[in-house]
């Protein structure tokens, strides 16, 4: 960053992807944390004009508050690179990485870290048969938020007869049943273990809607799961290549102890809205919001 007294901070937000109305919302209240903690803060909806108006703005430091498709993709990063623009969260590789769902299996995998078996499939072959023994789960695999997602039970009728929002690629993974846990990671070190209680599945609405999830954090869990979350939360980040603030969501079927636990995706933009896990984590942490935004500015680079 420059030594200007207030350094300015241009807050990316919204953007054109699924997760837009996330983004914005993540965004409004980073900006607010920000200015809290002292720094000059432009609010910057993420268009086509992105570019221009950075170029015209000069930011000393871009905090990425975008979720989805080219915000966290490393399509963004890629142009804040081009311009020599410090930003947050993780570079290039590491969001192009997490964000590609079957890439990141392959890189827990070669990590030595447990996972599901999963194979990506096109939309009409999904559609015709079962691709693989139900229970089954059929997302997008370069998608965030829980947006997309389809659950087909063993006693389902048939395939499932995906909508035509669903790309033509899909990710088909065997059901993990059991518990959510999660665990963030800040600066190369495991926060904490959430578990987050539903009714049925933890989707896009039980995330931000108000959709009856509660979280209890720290999870009430056996030590050595906690424990083992904690571990693999942080050797996910690290192979991934992750920066500043990363995390990594997880199945967990108690019944089979340590091997019922698995990992779902690594997500290197965490949301950051007021029903967010990260920030949460953060605070039993002892972190505050603004300390966390802080501090995420602080870290922010170009390296990739």
């Amino acid at each position: 960053m420059s030594s200007r007294a207030a350094p300015t901070v241009a807050v990316l937000m919204g953007g054109p992807s699924a997760e837009r109305e996330v983004s914005l919302s993540s965004g409004r209240m980073c900006a607010a944390a920000l200015r809290e903690a002292g720094f000059n803060t432009v609010e910057i909806d993420a268009g086509r004009d992105l570019a221009e108006r950075l170029v015209a703005l000069n930011p000393d430091v871009c905090f990425n508050a975008l979720h989805g498709r080219w915000g966290e993709d490393g399509c963004v990063q890629g142009l804040l690179e081009w311009l020599g623009i410090p930003y947050t969260h993780s570079g290039v590789l590491a969001s192009a990485l997490a964000m590609d769902k079957e890439r990141t299996k392959q890189v827990y995998r070669e990590a030595g870290l447990p996972v599901v078996p999963s194979r990506l499939a096109r939309k009409d072959e999904v559609r015709a048969r079962h691709v693989m023994e139900p229970p089954y789960v059929v997302k997008p695999h370069n998608e965030g938020s829980s947006v997309g997602v389809w659950i087909v039970p063993s006693d389902n009728n048939g395939p499932p007869q995906l909508d035509d929002r669903m790309p033509d690629i899909v990710m088909v993974e065997a059901y993990a049943p059991g518990r959510e846990l999660t665990c963030s990671v800040l600066d190369d070190r495991a926060l904490t273990v959430t578990d987050i209680v539903t009714e049925g599945w933890y989707d896009y609405d039980a995330k931000y809607k108000d959709g009856g999830s509660r979280h209890v954090v720290p999870a009430e869990i056996p030590s050595g799961i906690f424990d083992a979350c904690m571990d693999y939360a942080l050797r996910a980040h690290r192979a991934l290549g992750c920066r500043g603030l990363s995390r990594t969501d997880f199945r967990w079927d108690e019944t089979r102890g340590l091997d019922g636990l698995v990992l779902l995706e690594t997500n290197t933009q965490p949301g950051m809205t007021p029903t967010s896990l990260s920030p949460e984590q953060a605070a039993v942490c002892g972190i505050s919001f603004p300390q966390l935004c802080r501090w995420l500015v602080e870290d922010a680079s170009c390296q990739r």
